[in-house]
């Protein structure tokens, strides 16, 4: 599918088909195509919770998802965390393909532009889960299928369900899966004019 054609067409879609299956190769290339988004100092933070138990599912839509029907019946549902500590976990990794010049030069920067800033640590964590899940539902569309981002869920009390680690941040979650009811039409964009500032507000 063509890339305007997918950015156009996605939507959040409500009502998934609870008996299609997402094949493993469907789903592993998915989630190689989310890992190209970009990070900042190409950290990759986001970590990946493919909430696959039904059992699972279920008690987190009925207690604590809002009863919202996506969690349970969509072929794939994604939980978006981060690591808000990759920064100082084995940075060379995430330059190990560059050249040595380039890799000291960005790996000694990380340090100290994490370091002691917690605010800058979770907001990065947060920004590279929102590239990489519009990436993930892009690549949906792409390939057929259709996507909901949800944050209306207990994040607390989802957080224990999965055993979240005290230094992860905690995203949104993302349902994929085979519509069986088309969305409402789009409920309107705000036009550009209120949208874009030239150099200065």
């Amino acid at each position: 599918m063509d890339t305007f054609k997918a950015i156009y067409e996605r939507r959040s879609v409500k009502g998934y088909d609870p008996n299609h299956k997402i094949t493993p190769e469907e789903e592993r290339k998915l989630l190689e195509a989310t890992i190209q988004s970009p990070s900042s100092f190409n950290i990759q933070h986001w970590r990946f919770v493919i909430l696959r138990d039904p059992k699972l599912r279920q008690q987190i839509r009925k207690e604590f998802g809002n009863d919202q029907a996506q969690m349970t019946d969509a072929s794939l549902l994604i939980l978006f965390t981060a690591d808000m500590k990759a920064w100082k976990k084995e940075p060379q990794r995430y330059w190990q393909n560059a050249p040595q010049e380039v890799a000291d030069l960005l790996v000694g920067w990380m340090g100290p532009f994490y370091q002691d800033r917690q605010w800058l640590q979770r907001d990065e964590a947060q920004r590279s889960i929102g590239i990489a899940m519009q990436t993930l539902m892009l690549a949906a569309k792409a390939m057929g299928y259709d996507s909901c981002p949800m944050i209306g869920f207990d994040i607390e009390q989802v957080s224990k369900l999965i055993n979240l680690p005290d230094d992860y941040a905690m995203g949104p979650m993302v349902a994929i899966g085979k519509k069986v009811k088309e969305p409402w039409s789009k409920p309107g964009q705000i036009p550009l004019n209120e949208l874009v500032i030239e150099n200065k507000f």
